[in-house]
This record gives structure tokens, C-alpha cells and sequence, in this order.
């Protein structure tokens, strides 16, 4: 990542020298300049780059988007070059993790320049002695923390005044979110530290209690300067569609009834489910105490169900037992009396788990035909859906990815069988950064062109985004998931992904934490005792505040995220501050100045308050701290009539 000392401390020497940064894979560039630069971004193939399509993001001090670069999959390797004019107040380039991609950055040497690393998950590839700079301030209990990801192996701490040195050896660990750490000395003075990366590859090291941010040159490690930002709405009485029912991932086991209030304060809407063949073909009844519990205790009327095997079997072939397996569940469907929607997917992520494409078509030509042939199925509910893969825009986190876009799988599957498919069904994982989530948007839309829109605007098939969550597995890091940093992930993909209106279902993975997946909205103190983690408490706020239509919004922020919803005569606007700093927030066509209107806040606190805002010239005008969801509702005199849409923007 870093050149040598001697090597930058030569360069800054040099007039017109220039500063590179090498193998950033997932991390944020502060840039400050007081004269005029240019950046150049290059990069190189990691891996699977030819499957995956990135963003790189540049905003500038006040948390606008002043460029962004979308790198395409035929794009392995490349260059981008923005200007970077003056200014007080720092840039930020984001390289969002997880990247297929090896990214180096080049700019002025005398542009002040920060790097902010990812925690726990890798942020770039380095070579044997590789320096930098960071600094702790007076006071601050600092942890200088790194993870082994069988690349650098060491990390070596010398505080630059005195010479003192100290060493974090990185261990394997059996849990991906496990790492090690070292506490650095308290001192009443600033300490300037010199970190040495020991060992070739993968690294991940971070700052806990103190800024985390790194320099090559130690004059470099000054604080940030990040203004406030301007956020400007407009809103239109147009409707675009129905706001998506929002769900989990629901355990292949009755819940205890000490569970039922945390599952009353999430108000889900729609599930996801698991149902094991060889488990159905033994014993058809199962699953039917809990799912006829969720749906008439808790008013889950939109489902959907993977096929596969215990012991995570996940690619099926069309035998005995999977067929025994599917008509177990099909029987088993129809006893719940035919209330809602029942999807079933054939395969769990095929993309990812079946050799080729044609080994899966055989799967799904023999089951849906095993679906089709009963009328009383579709009367029950039942609906087929498709593929349920592995992400859908990019390829799944596998060998020869580009032939496994789950995109192009589903694009066969509609030209071969359309007939026999209700749904478009995916999973989408690894987009972790905040900036990042509008791919949530691009693939909704993506799947809306695929399956074309009807006369009303609306797609032909219904569109379920049946999992998500930042990672995939158990590649968690507590940093985020434990956090209200999911709180803030999760509405602003909640946000994205419900923007045009056109997606059915929305569902977290998963519901409570298990011990080799902690990635729950619930956290599981005993057998008996469940508290709600900060994601399950966003999750309990966005519902208070959940409305059934979408209305036309335009937001020119690239750092706050909002959704704007109707109910009759009743309005609302769904929002997160992803970032940093706050932002002041203007609202034309909302409740000022004819309705009495509330503000709420949901902030790091985990805490929702109300928030005061004010009404100018019809205005309506609040100030939005940072990393912070806020919902602002009232009654519209008037309410405006659907929408008719023929085409995908």
C-alpha cells in the first residue's frame, strides 16, 4: 500500500512529486489540497473480476458526489482521472469492499492524504515492510487491532519519539470475526506511531479509541474536516407502486413463546423459509406447527421456501426424495387454507451450487412440472419462483463466476420456461459499504427490465429480494453487524431497494443470531431470553412508519437516503444519514404549512426521539444529525391517484 520510507520521503522532495497508494481493496482515501491536483485511479484483477461490476465513488468536503466511476465486468483492468480543485475541507474517495479488484491511487505528494481501512474484513494487499503513520491523541485508550488473512502475519508498532516498539502477531482464528488486538500506551502527549506490515498479501488492521486513519507521511495526520451537508427534497403526488412486505429468514423450528413480543415489535410481513426434503419424505407434517404459527398468529401471508437437504445439502437432484420431499410440502401448503402467496424455489442459490447451468434447468423442468400438474396448488397459493441465486447483477463467490450471474441464469430460465414462472427471486450479499447501497436500486431494476413491465407499469413477474444481509456466511465482522451501523445498512437498503416501487418482498437474513452465524436481528441471550440487536430495532422503527405506496421523489444528496410513502390521506418519509456529519434538510411539496406533522429520530443511541423542524415560505426544514434514520409523517388534505408506467427508467 505504502512506499518504502526513503522511497516517499525522496518523492516529497521532488517538485511535482506524486504519492501512490497500491492493492486497496476495501477503504476510504481523505484527500485535502490547497493548490489544484488530479487523481488517478488504476486498477488491476484481483479476483473473478470479469463477473463483477464496481463503484467508485469521489465526494467532496460538504458529502457531494463529484465523481463516480462504474468499473464494468469486461473492465478487469482500467484507469480513471478526476481533478481535485482546492478546497477547506477534505475529499473522499471510497473504494467499497468487498472488491474483486485491485485499485492503486496516485496525487500530488503534498495532498494531504488519510486512509481509512475496513475493520475486521481485509482492506488491501501489501508487500514485507510496508510502512505507515498514525497518530493517538493525549489521553485516548487506543487499540492498535489486526486480522490474519493468510497474508501479513505481524504488525509492528515503534512510537516515532522514543523508539519504544511494540508487536501484534496476527493468528488464525476458527471464527472469521475473531481478531487480535493490542492496547497502546496512554500518554498526556500526542504519540506519532510508525506501523511495519510483516509478511506478503491480504491484511486487515484498524484503530479502536482513536481516529482510524493512516499516513504516509506523518505531517499528513491532521484532523479531518468534514463540513456539513446540504440535503434538498422534492415531493410529487404521484404514485409509482406498492411499498415491498418486509421479512426474515424464519428457523426451521417452532419459536418459543418468549420470542412472540420481539417478533410482534418487527411486524414481519413476509418470510423466508427452508424446507428440507429428506426431513418432509420421512416425516410430511414437519413444518406444519410453525408455519401455520407464523401465519395466523403473526399475519404472514407472503412467503417463500428454498428446497434443499439437511446437512446444508444444497444441490438437489430430481430423485425420490427430493420429489417425496416437494409433494410433503406441497400437501402441506394447501392445509393452510390458501390465506396468502406461497413461493417455492427449487434450488437454494443453484448459481453457486450446481456444476452448470443445465444441471439445474434438468432440477427445475422435473419439479415444476410436479407443481404445474395439480391445479389445487395454485389455488392454494403456491407460486413457482426463480432462481433464488447467489447475488443476481454480479457473480456468486465462485469459480468461473461469469458463467454464473445469477442475471443470466434467470434470463434463461424466463426464455426457456416463462410460462411456468411467477417470480424472479435472488439473494444479494458483500455490498457493506454505505455508499455502496444503491446497487440495491440498479438491481431491481435490472430484474424489472428482465421481466418487462404490463400495461399498469408494473413488473410481469413479481420481483422478491428474498435475502440479503452485508455478508454472505459467516463472514461477519461484529463492527457491523453488532452495531448501529446495521441499523443504518439496513434502512438504506430498505430505501433503495423500495424506491420505484416495483419490489414484492424484502428479507433480512436472518432472524436470531445462531452460533456459527451471529447475524440475526435478534440476539439469543438463553433458550429463553431475546433481545432485539440494533438492526432488529431499526427494523421495529422503519415498520412504525411503513405505508403502502411509493410516491415520486427527487433527492440531489448522495449521503442521505430517503423513501417517500402514502396511506390514503397518510404520509411519510423514511430517511438515513449514512454519514458523519449533519445534514440540513429541505423539503418542498411535504406537510408545511396546512398539516400538523411529526419528526422522529433513530440515532446511535438506539433510541427513537422526536425531533423538532421548522416551516419557511412552505418549506419544511429540519437539521439531520449524522448517522441517523428519521421518519417524518402527517395528513395530506389531498391525495394523488396511481400512476401509470410503461417503461423502466
Amino acid at each position: 500500500m505504502a512506499l518504502a520510507p526513503c522511497l516517499w520521503s525522496l518523492a516529497l522532495l521532488a517538485q511535482g512529486a506524486s504519492m501512490q497508494w497500491t492493492g486497496i481493496r476495501d477503504g476510504s482515501l481523505y484527500l485535502q489540497t490547497d493548490r489544484p491536483d488530479q487523481l488517478v485511479v488504476r486498477w488491476v484483477p484481483a479476483w473473478q473480476a470479469d463477473a463483477n461490476t464496481e463503484h467508485l465513488f469521489l465526494l467532496d468536503g460538504q458529502g457531494r458526489l463529484v465523481g463516480e466511476r462504474q468499473v464494468e465486468p469486461a473492465q478487469t483492468r482500467g484507469e480513471q482521472t478526476w481533478p481535485l480543485p482546492p478546497a477547506d475541507a477534505s475529499y473522499r474517495l471510497e473504494i467499497p469492499g468487498y472488491s474483486f479488484r485491485r485499485y492503486s491511487v496516485e496525487h500530488d505528494a503534498r495532498t494531504r492524504a488519510l486512509f481509512a481501512p475496513a475493520k475486521v474484513h481485509f482492506s488491501a494487499e501489501t508487500h514485507d515492510g510496508d510502512e505507515l503513520y498514525f497518530k493517538v491523541a493525549p489521553g485516548e485508550r487506543a487499540v492498535l487491532a489486526g486480522k490474519y488473512h493468510n497474508g501479513v502475519r505481524s504488525l509492528q508498532a515503534r512510537r516515532v519519539t522514543d523508539g519504544k516498539q511494540l508487536e501484534l502477531n496476527l493468528k488464525p482464528h476458527p471464527a472469521y470475526w475473531q481478531f487480535d488486538q493490542l492496547a497502546l500506551p496512554v500518554a498526556d502527549v500526542e504519540q506519532i506511531w510508525r506501523l511495519r506490515l510483516e509478511g506478503n498479501g491480504k491484511v486487515a488492521f484498524w484503530l479502536d479509541g482513536s481516529a482510524n486513519l493512516f499516513a504516509q507521511n506523518p505531517a499528513h495526520l491532521q484532523p479531518l474536516r468534514q463540513d456539513p451537508g446540504l440535503t434538498h427534497l422534492m415531493l410529487y403526488h404521484e404514485t409509482l407502486g406498492p411499498t415491498p412486505r418486509l421479512g426474515v429468514y424464519l428457523p426451521y423450528v417452532l419459536p418459543p413463546p418468549s420470542s412472540y413480543p420481539l417478533l410482534d415489535a418487527i411486524k414481519l410481513r413476509a418470510a423466508s423459509f427452508y424446507s428440507l426434503v429428506d426431513v418432509m419424505a420421512a416425516r410430511a407434517s414437519h413444518e406444519d406447527a410453525f408455519r401455520r404459527l407464523y401465519q395466523d398468529r403473526f399475519g404472514i401471508d407472503r412467503d417463500i421456501t428454498l428446497l434443499a437437504g439437511s446437512q446444508r445439502r444444497a444441490d438437489l437432484q430430481a430423485d425420490r426424495t427430493s420429489h417425496s420431499g416437494l409433494q410433503a410440502w406441497l400437501t402441506a401448503t394447501r392445509a393452510l387454507g390458501g390465506k396468502g402467496i406461497h413461493y417455492i424455489s427449487f434450488a437454494d442459490e443453484p448459481n453457486l451450487n450446481y456444476p452448470d447451468f443445465t444441471s439445474f434447468q434438468q432440477v427445475f423442468q422435473s419439479m415444476a412440472a410436479q407443481v404445474r400438474a395439480d391445479p389445487a396448488n395454485a389455488r392454494a397459493g403456491v407460486r413457482i419462483a426463480i432462481p433464488a441465486s447467489s447475488r443476481f447483477t454480479n457473480g456468486p463467490l465462485a469459480e468461473n463466476a461469469a458463467d454464473k450471474r445469477g442475471i443470466d441464469w434467470a434470463r434463461r430460465l424466463l426464455d426457456k420456461h416463462g410460462d411456468q414462472v411467477d417470480a424472479l427471486a435472488w439473494h444479494e450479499w458483500m455490498i457493506r459499504d454505505l455508499l455502496a447501497t444503491r446497487a440495491y436500486r440498479d438491481s431491481v431494476r435490472q430484474a424489472a427490465r428482465l421481466v418487462g413491465l404490463d400495461s399498469q407499469g408494473r413488473p410481469r413477474k413479481a420481483l422478491l429480494l428474498d435475502q440479503t444481509n452485508m455478508s454472505s456466511g459467516s463472514s461477519l465482522s461484529p463492527y457491523d453487524q453488532q452495531t448501529h451501523y446495521a441499523a443504518l445498512w439496513w434502512t438504506s437498503v430498505v430505501v433503495n431497494a423500495s424506491a420505484d416501487g416495483w419490489l414484492d418482498m424484502l428479507n433480512w437474513f436472518m432472524l436470531a443470531d445462531e452460533p456459527e452465524y451471529p447475524k440475526g436481528m435478534v440476539r439469543v441471550l438463553d433458550s429463553q431470553r431475546f433481545e432485539l440487536k440494533p438492526v432488529g430495532l431499526a427494523q421495529q422503527f422503519i415498520q412504525q412508519h411503513w405505508l403502502s405506496q411509493v410516491l415520486r421523489l427527487d433527492n440531489d444528496a448522495f449521503e442521505v437516503d430517503v423513501l417517500a410513502m402514502a396511506t390514503d390521506a397518510r404520509r411519510s418519509l423514511l430517511g438515513v444519514n449514512k454519514s458523519t456529519r449533519p445534514q440540513q434538510v429541505s423539503l418542498d411539496g411535504g406537510p408545511c404549512p396546512q398539516a400538523k406533522a411529526e419528526l422522529m429520530y433513530f440515532g446511535p443511541d438506539n433510541q427513537s426521539r422526536s425531533a423538532p423542524f421548522n416551516c419557511e415560505a412552505g418549506q419544511t426544514r429540519f437539521l439531520l444529525p449524522a448517522e441517523t434514520v428519521f421518519a417524518l409523517g402527517w395528513t395530506a388534505l389531498s391525495f394523488p391517484q396511481p400512476a401509470t408506467r410503461q417503461e423502466a427508467p
